[in-house]
């Protein structure tokens, strides 16, 4: 018996970042504040199923962002990230 994972890849949420950054966010890289892996947020696995968007890490699991729409606001946590970094030529 085969199990799919219950996420998608970085990529999935893609849209959703550039709507809010205005640019291409797969290949931003980050480090996640609990277990210290840095990775490009294409890397990141993506749940899409709730109320909004959360990348978790790929290494330990933990949350890294999450964003929600609603019809008049838009809510934004990266907490789960010490930083994020993107490329000169995506800004």
């Amino acid at each position: 018996m085969t199990t799919e994972p219950g996420f998608l890849d970085g990529n999935a949420a893609a849209g959703d970042l550039e709507s809010l950054f205005g640019a291409d966010m797969t290949m931003a890289s980050g480090r996640c504040q609990s277990c210290g892996l840095r990775m490009r947020l294409a890397e990141a696995h993506a749940y899409l199923g709730g109320p909004g968007t959360v990348l978790r890490c790929p290494g330990c699991d933990d949350v890294l962002l999450r964003m929600v729409r609603s019809p008049s606001h838009l809510w934004f946590d990266a907490s789960g990230l010490e930083y994020l970094r993107l490329p000169a030529a995506a800004v």
